[in-house]
């Protein structure tokens, strides 16, 4: 055990171990605290006596594995956490779970971790759990591996073999840009060169390592930088009052709160200054918690009182001025999908940021990438269990976040659906970086709710799509005309007028169609959030520009496919202009010279050559009266 004489660094080192499942990762942790002298007097005795009864052979992971379901199924099911210590430092172990259907525990057990072990098996070498999990390590920004290569007692201490494991992970490593700090052979069942080299116990099988034990590989790694010297996060979890005074309660998870500090809340960038601070674990000594020189810092759960009552609610994280999280609606993030249903494009989830959530839509999957080649896939349409992904998230919230590489607790998520946590992410940033601490959102003086009260009907978007000659303006006029005589708020977004004046500066190519499309569907959403009705009609002849399109509007968007033949539609051609297309007058012509993307699974289908205009008109008015448009579901909801 370690004397108070000896050195020792007393801020615990958080270390998660990882790797597949039976390649001896809780073997690896009970002998490393057996033989660090760890453990409790008594408890492996304890222990090999609980075995004995059962009339099973000790384990060395029964320390670890302490739940009854685990011992008897031979896995580990859920992180554990135990400490333990060497001459040098103090350390938490985080033993994660190494079987593929538990990999949600294991993501959030290296999420905590500052360096890891990545355990694999000498017999079985390099397997695809292994890859995955050192992808992850990578994933979550774990700043220091190191490498155990156990059970050599399996291949009688081959150094060759040894060689050749070393080999295989140090070369995907490698590829993941992650440098191992140690690679070192093992046999944790025999407690070789854990704790000391094998040749130091008088075990020559393996003397011809010279090289790292594990426990000065741990010792060996870097100590990040405390929480307490990084700029301010405090999330706030609730808001309460006892008599006249408002507390703010919550958990600093960086930086230092002084009495007397400027806060700035995000997001809305509310300020004002610390009036006290309140810390529950001074309960001998009320009065020194008031205390104006009082100093709270990284991990203290706390309650603060400001010299004026600004908007303050749960999920906002109040920081120092001059380094304030970003503010944004659209996130770049690297995600690991942990749900058997994909994940798609267009996909509605509840982001879960420290204590705040957001409804957001997955706006684009950038790639999704094989663990295994490390290699992008090239059918990004879905993300599928256990894939990892590179995605945009849109919210029609604003949040307040860091990037992962520079604040760890605020720049990490977990994804929602259905009330089950379905996957998690770190944040690579906002897609406006430079431009969102900048700006700061204005909340209108009209709510939604009244605005619908007024109005009899929410806001929303009637997306109109279908080639040339279709009849989607003919269709929006008479709409329009139809929804303004029962006294609806009602406008028309045309694609000839949108081009004549806000997108004049636009082409027809295929990157100015989709910004065209980008552009009439941030329009289209202030018309919405205005409450009016807004119907749009545009060819807008790509699937993923609508999808997007959908993603900005969010649930008010109903795409209403208005179809009618290339044939039919060439026969009508009201502006001519089949007839230049086909003379090549006209480049990119959509139905011609450019595709269609019919869309494939829209709100309503409108058949305009077989049905009248009056037809048509009614069943798109029919359709409005059974929605939330007409209800105002959605927005009593968010009232």
């Amino acid at each position: 055990m370690t004397t108070n004489s000896e050195p020792i660094d007393l801020t615990p080192l958080p270390i998660v171990i990882v790797g597949h499942v039976d390649h001896g990762k809780s073997t690896l942790v009970g002998r490393l605290l057996h033989d660090t002298n760890s453990l409790p007097e008594g408890k492996v005795e304890e222990l090999k006596a609980q075995a004995d009864r059962r009339g099973v052979a000790f384990e060395w992971s029964y320390v670890m594995d302490a739940l009854q379901v685990e011992r008897d199924q031979g896995i580990t099911l859920d992180t554990t956490r135990i400490w333990f210590k060497t001459p040098n430092r103090r350390y938490v172990i985080i033993d994660a779970p190494g079987h593929k259907e538990f990999l949600k525990n294991m993501v959030t057990g290296a999420a905590a971790a500052d360096a890891a072990l990545l355990v694999i098996d000498a017999e079985q070498g390099v397997s695809e759990q292994t890859r995955r999990h050192a992808y992850l390590l990578h994933l979550l920004g774990v700043p220091e591996v190191a490498v155990v290569i156990n059970k050599m007692d399996l291949v009688n201490y081959s150094q060759e073999r040894f060689m050749t494991v070393e080999a295989q992970i140090r070369k995907y490593l490698r590829e993941l840009g992650i440098a191992a700090k140690a690679i070192i052979p093992v046999s944790a069942r025999d407690g070789i060169n854990i704790n000391k080299r094998s040749d130091d116990r008088g075990k020559s099988r393996m003397g011809w390592w010279k090289g790292n034990n594990v426990v000065s590989a741990l010792d060996s790694f870097t100590a990040q930088n405390a929480p307490t010297e990084q700029g301010l996060r405090f999330p706030v979890q609730d808001v309460y009052r006892q008599g006249d005074q408002r507390y703010l309660v919550g958990r600093i998870t960086s930086g230092l709160i002084r009495v007397g500090d400027q806060l700035q809340f995000s997001p809305g960038g509310q300020t004002a200054r610390v009036q006290s601070i309140i810390d529950p674990g001074q309960t001998n000594n009320p009065s020194a918690s008031l205390s104006t020189s009082l100093t709270s810092g990284a991990g203290q759960s706390i309650a603060l009182t400001l010299d004026e009552e600004i908007f303050v609610e749960r999920g906002h994280i109040a920081s120092h001025r001059n380094a304030t999280p970003v503010e944004t609606n659209t996130l770049n993030v690297r995600l690991f999908w942990l749900d058997k249903i994909p994940l798609n494009k267009g996909d509605r989830l509840v982001l879960k940021l420290g204590t705040a959530e957001h409804t957001v839509t997955v706006a684009d999957i950038r790639r999704v990438i094989d663990v295994e080649t490390l290699q992008p896939d090239p059918v990004n349409n879905e993300i599928s269990h256990n894939a990892v992904a590179d995605v945009t998230l849109r919210s029609r919230s604003r949040m307040a976040l860091d990037a992962f590489v520079d604040h760890r607790a605020t720049g990490r998520g977990v994804l929602v659906r259905d009330y089950r946590v379905v996957g998690g992410c770190i944040f690579e940033g906002a897609v406006d970086l430079a431009a969102a601490r900048h700006l700061t959102a204005v909340d209108q003086t009209v709510t939604q709710v009244e605005r619908l009260q007024a109005n009899g009907h929410a806001g929303g978007v009637l997306w109109l799509t279908g080639l040339s000659g279709s009849g989607k303006s003919t269709l929006a006029m008479a709409l329009q005309r139809k929804l303004f005589e029962r006294g609806d708020q009602v406008y028309v977004l045309d694609g000839d007028n949108v081009r004549q004046g806000l997108n004049n500066d636009l082409g027809f190519g295929p990157v100015d169609r989709t910004e065209n499309i980008r552009r009439i569907a941030e329009v289209a959403n202030l018309f919405a959030d205005a409450g009016f009705i807004v119907v749009t009609a545009f060819i807008s002849p790509y699937r993923e520009d609508r999808d997007n399109a959908r993603a900005i509007v969010g649930n008010k968007f109903r795409e209403v496919f208005v179809k009618a033949s290339l044939a039919a539609c060439e026969g009508r051609d009201p502006k001519g202009l089949y007839v230049k297309a086909r003379a090549g007058e006209i480049p990119e012509f959509t139905g011609i010279s450019a595709p269609y993307e019919e869309p494939l699974s829209p709100e309503l289908v409108v058949d305009t050559e077989h049905q009248s205009l009056e037809a048509a008109v009614a069943k798109v008015l029919a359709d409005i009266d059974r929605s939330a448009i007409r209800s105002g579901d959605e927005k009593r909801k968010a009232g």
